[in-house]
């Protein structure tokens, strides 16, 4: 492995590194906090106990999942390894409970959509990048991805006949037919009302408060359990990274052929349909089976609840999977023409005049929107009433699929969508959301040179952020057998966003059910395990198709620390070459001086032709390293340097 060693010294340590590694170190400690507060000796939630009263329902596994799911993330970036070691507990403990729940079965959900499933197991997916070589880990990778591959008799998900998985709802149980398990009442909620009527031609049913007739509400079940309860469904395709998931920690063939199979089926679909992607199939395989042949009207596709939301992630999400494992770019541009047909629909119009389902979500796009209202808004669904549910432009899927492509069409769609928009997308809004996502506009304007101070800005907002979450630990009193199934994820202090973006130069991961892709991942040498050593910042300025630019400090002054850096999350990336400045003048000059000497430094470059090399960083110095990569050329895997 190739090794550089720093000599230029960090005589004055930027801001960003010291609350970088500020903010690791308050993590580190606010893991203790929330686990003494919502968890019992054994590590499952504080809740109602199973039996406890009649309970029971398909939906809620993801939210026990997601009190924890972002811990071995933080590992990964270089958090301390208790941190990993209680995220790997929890993970058993939640199943156990879950298991008890009567929701889990051979320690996989029972069977429920993919879009939540996809929040669950993001959680299982850095458990097995931190932990690659873990048997346990290992053994259920394989089984889980073997509930789609046809290798659990008890689980016939997947028609090999007809290339799709055979109902909305699936796990370890197989199909789960139907979209209730009792009455198929669909009950009037104030949740779900701004998402209005999930079929416009159910006779009596007009507006969503006619749900609030129980027969009314009963008709309205019965179309949606004869409608959502079998059939493939778009919603489907991120079970692809449960697939890809298995391929990564095993090299195993049969995965990639998997995912490659059932993802060009639905691409087939979409090109039959005008390049936008169908979101239902029926049991024969047949677009519009259960739907009086309209492609949209499936469980979480186009006409109910999220629209473009659902889809879009769903394309994104199989997209790059499918990209990862066949080099092969192209897999991309369903997500493209999905982005496109909504943006070629745009309008501009007042944002607080159009019905807008999710337009609480957008924090900070509406926090950064001055006096005028007028922006550019894009239409999410469709029914038999043509397009509606104008929003604006969700920016983290543009964002993600410019960062994975790296192509330049998909950054000038950035800058249509930020030229178009009404908003500065170089503001800092402190918010933290269930996804710890939500500043990718100032995050890219940062790469693109015009947002300077971003670090700075979104470290400060953070640390901001964990010290309220913190409090509301501290001051929570709730009976906690009784509250709500978010409670636990609202008080989540682990928030790593920031670190995320700064160290990886990479947005967060997508939430439902999206893989960890990154530039770069680090490794501790010296600690032989994977993250960014104790006291070593780094900072990701630049992130292109043929390189990125990165800045390490290591800001112990007593000892020296010793990174490798890894070309991409899997090791599919390649590094070419380095350049990085050495100094030639001298250090620290005399006794009797006053400061050091005027620091001089020369250009030296370094081939590497490898995924990883090494970065030496004597006490209190940094270094600023050019790198020279190729892209997606090496059989990604979990790989383990130090195994």
């Amino acid at each position: 492995m190739k090794k550089i060693t720093s000599n230029i010294p960090s005589m004055t340590p930027p801001a960003w590194a010291v609350l970088e590694r500020k903010l690791m170190d308050v993590l580190d400690q606010a893991v203790y906090h929330y686990v003494q507060r919502f968890t019992r000796e054994d590590g499952q939630l504080i809740w109602k106990e199973a039996g406890s009263d009649n309970w029971q329902t398909r939906d809620g596994a993801d939210d026990f999942y997601e009190a924890f799911y972002n811990w071995p993330l933080f590992y990964l970036l270089g958090g301390g390894k208790h941190v990993l070691e209680i995220a790997d507990r929890e993970w058993d403990a939640i199943t156990r409970q879950l298991t008890e729940l009567k929701m889990v079965h051979k320690e996989y959900e029972i069977g429920y959509d993919q879009f939540h499933e996809g929040e669950s197991y993001i959680y299982f997916y850095f458990l097995c990048l931190a932990d690659p070589t873990n048997p346990k880990l290992i053994e259920r990778a394989k089984r889980f991805a073997g509930f789609y591959l046809g290798e659990d008799p008890e689980a016939p998900n997947y028609d090999p006949e007809h290339n799709i998985i055979r109902a909305p709802h699936s796990g370890s149980g197989g199909p789960r037919w139907g979209y209730f398990d009792k009455d198929p009442v669909y009950a009037w909620a104030k949740g779900m009302r701004q998402y209005g009527l999930p079929y416009q031609d159910v006779p009596g049913l007009t507006t969503y408060d006619d749900l609030k007739d129980p027969a009314k509400a009963r008709a309205m079940g019965e179309v949606m359990q004869e409608r959502m309860g079998r059939g493939d469904v778009a919603a489907n395709l991120p079970v692809t990274s449960l697939v890809t998931n298995a391929y990564l920690i095993t090299g195993e063939e049969k995965y990639r052929e998997w995912v490659v199979k059932y993802f060009k089926g639905w691409i087939e679909r979409a090109n039959q349909n005008g390049g936008l992607l169908p979101d239902n199939v029926g049991l024969s395989g047949q677009v519009g089976e259960y739907m009086d042949g309209k492609w949209y009207g499936g469980l979480y596709g186009w006409a109910w609840p999220h629209g473009l939301h659902n889809i879009e992630a769903a394309a994104l999400v199989a997209g790059a999977n499918t990209y990862l494992m066949t080099q092969d770019q192209s897999y991309m541009d369903l997500a493209r023409v999905q982005l496109d047909k909504a943006i070629e629909l745009g309008e501009v119009k007042n944002i607080d005049e159009v019905e807008s389902s999710l337009g609480q979500h957008q924090i900070g796009q509406l926090a950064a929107m001055g006096e005028s209202r007028e922006t550019l808004v894009i239409p999410n669904r469709i029914n038999e009433n043509g397009w509606f549910d104008w929003q604006v432009p969700q920016p983290d899927f543009p964002i993600a699929l410019w960062y994975i492509t790296q192509a330049k069409s998909d950054w000038d769609r950035l800058e249509f969508l930020r030229q178009n928009s009404n908003y500065d997308w170089n503001k800092v809004t402190p918010f933290r959301n269930k996804s710890d996502s939500g500043h990718e506009e100032p995050w890219v304007r940062f790469l693109a040179g015009e947002n300077p101070t971003y670090p700075e800005q979104i470290l400060s907002s953070t640390y901001g952020q964990v010290s309220r979450r913190l409090e509301l630990i501290r001051l929570d009193q709730e009976d906690l057998t009784k509250v709500y199934i978010h409670h636990w994820q609202q008080h989540n202090p682990v928030i790593v966003e920031a670190l995320v973006q700064l160290t990886t130069g990479a947005p967060q991961s997508l939430y439902n059910g999206g893989l960890f892709h990154t530039a770069v991942r680090y490794h501790d040498a010296q600690r032989q395990r994977p993250g960014l050593p104790q006291d070593v910042a780094a900072l990701v300025t630049k992130v292109g198709p043929t390189g990125a630019t990165i800045h390490l400090v290591n800001l112990n002054p007593f000892e020296g620390r010793e990174v490798v850096l890894q070309a991409g999350a899997f090791g599919e990336h390649n590094f070419r070459s380095v350049s990085y400045n050495n100094r030639v003048s001298v250090y620290p000059g005399g006794v009797y001086d006053y400061a050091a000497p005027p620091l001089q430094t020369e250009q030296l470059n370094m081939e590497i032709q490898d995924k990883y090399f090494q970065v030496d960083l004597p006490p209190a110095t940094e270094i600023v390293l050019q790198l020279e990569m190729e892209r997606f050329v090496n059989q990604p895997s979990y790989a383990s340097l130090f195994a």
